[in-house]
């Protein structure tokens, strides 16, 4: 179980939200921020040498940047790329305690 340096620029922070410990909470399920550029296979390898368990399934989603004003300016907030990480039955990650 060795934790390359390619498996932290995959995965960036646990994303912790109250919809996010909710999916926790329910389907066993843990919410990263990932890499634009990573792909399924990618976020489950990282996740599984990373924290030593075993994912069920990885389901992602893009979540487009606001149009927000700057100093009474318009700017536009970087696109994140969410990863949702279902987890087998039995093997938890605890993201509130710090990594």
């Amino acid at each position: 179980m060795s934790a390359k340096a390619e498996h932290y620029d995959v995965i960036r922070k646990p994303i912790i939200t109250e919809k996010a410990t909710l999916a926790g909470e329910t389907a066993n399920a843990v919410v990263f921020e990932v890499a634009m550029d990573a792909n399924k296979p990618q976020i489950k390898e990282a996740v599984e040498n990373l924290f030593g368990v075993k994912v069920k399934a990885v389901n992602t989603t893009v979540t487009k940047g606001k149009t927000k004003r700057f100093r009474g300016r318009p700017g536009t907030r970087s696109d994140v790329k969410k990863a949702y990480v279902t987890l087998v039955e039995g093997n938890s990650i605890d993201v509130n305690t710090g990594l």
